[in-house]
């Protein structure tokens, strides 16, 4: 609806605590109230916007991908539903500010003019998805069986025994709210004896004993995005449970979970890793073949002197991120491994070697004693 910052909407600050982006909203909503400025445009606008920030802001994931991505973050990258306005965001306080103003929110809003309590969505359900680093790097598709409750065919999701109808409830007699007064307020409640849908059946469906829902079994395929981080949750508006005839699903989050690599570590969009090379290839050089994720490999060529520790970067060898196509690098750490086992005719070249560079091995090397001195002696006479 809108693309501005909703932290300046609301006037608070981007380390905002959940209550300090509560009490901000309340005082916006508040301010700004179609009830209290009858006819202002201007008002009704940021009415909305207030409500708006709040949705995205109180929500932790939606936050997240706000922070990090901005507006447009919210809108695609494989995340459905992210975006916009949602009235169910009045369920904190939408009795207080309802009641006390006599204003439909859901009505305002564009949303079904039902009360609240009659437009329940089903429950979310998580799934948890297991993945490769190599499919993170280069987005899969996956297909998995999800066991959730579905309308029962027999009812078509009313509960209600064929032929029958519902009753009114008696508790609320058809209103779905049970109203209480307590002082100057009207707080209104959803009854609980018809669950805030003003009728109750009673010739219930032998198939699904009343609920008008039964457990069923569906095949979904879910595109999971180049660049995806382990823990990432991705969410599909209307895949979750269903609750009752005439009412929307919940929905599904999948939670990806990436296995460790035994050959790199992920920091962000670059990758890591660690090679062995002999202590010939650290004397003379070498080229070595890397191993990169998308199964291709690049040539890494290794300088003649090359120290254990040192490190090489491979330009473009890491991941993507979402929502930024430049590729991260690969950094590739060497160390020089020492022959644990010789035999004679390696020993002697090697003490051969020993020898044209001046190097008594018999002797004990006092190297880095008189190195240690000289640094001492320094820090005395500095002193």
């Amino acid at each position: 609806m809108i693309n501005r910052d909703y932290y300046e909407i609301l006037g608070i600050s981007r380390g905002a605590s959940p209550e300090e982006i509560k009490k901000a909203y309340r005082q916006a909503a508040l301010k700004y109230h179609p009830d209290r400025n009858p006819g202002d445009k201007e008002s009704e606008e940021k009415f909305k916007e207030a409500a708006e920030a709040y949705s995205v802001l109180i929500d932790p994931e939606k936050k997240a991908i706000y922070d990090r991505y901005g507006y447009q973050g919210l809108q695609g990258q494989g995340y459905q539903g992210f975006g916009g306005f949602d009235s169910t965001i009045f369920e904190d306080f939408g009795d207080i500010l309802g009641n006390f103003f006599g204003f439909n929110f859901s009505e305002f809003f564009g949303g079904e003019t039902q009360r609240r309590a009659r437009t329940q969505r089903g429950g979310d359900l998580v799934l948890e998805v297991k993945i490769d680093l190599e499919e993170a790097a280069t987005g899969v598709e996956k297909e998995f069986s999800l066991s959730r409750h579905e309308a029962c065919p027999v009812c078509h999701g009313s509960g209600l025994k064929p032929g029958t109808k519902k009753t009114v409830c008696q508790a609320c007699h058809g209103r779905g709210q049970l109203r209480y007064q307590q002082g100057f307020f009207t707080v209104a409640r959803t009854c609980p004896h018809c669950d805030g849908r003003g009728e109750v059946v009673a010739n219930p469906c032998e198939e699904c004993r009343g609920t008008g829902l039964v457990k069923q079994k569906k095949q979904l395929k879910i595109k999971i995005p180049a660049g995806i981080e382990d823990s990432t949750r991705l969410r599909i508006s209307g895949e979750g449970e269903a609750r009752t005839a005439g009412q929307s699903r919940g929905d599904l989050y999948i939670l990806v979970r990436i296995a460790t690599h035994p050959f790199f570590e992920r920091k962000g969009k670059d990758l890591y890793t660690q090679i062995s090379i002999s202590l010939s290839q650290a004397a003379l050089g070498a080229r070595l073949a890397i191993p990169l994720l998308n199964g291709q490999s690049e040539i890494l060529k290794i300088p003649a002197g090359v120290q254990s520790g040192d490190v090489f970067k491979i330009k473009n060898g890491g991941l993507v991120e979402i929502g930024d196509h430049r590729r991260g690098d690969l950094y590739v750490t060497v160390k020089v491994t020492t022959p644990e086992k010789l035999d004679r005719e390696q020993k002697a070249l090697l003490t051969r070697l020993a020898e044209l560079r001046g190097e008594n091995l018999d002797e004990i090397d006092n190297t880095w004693l008189q190195k240690y001195k000289d640094l001492a002696g320094h820090r005395a006479h500095d002193q």
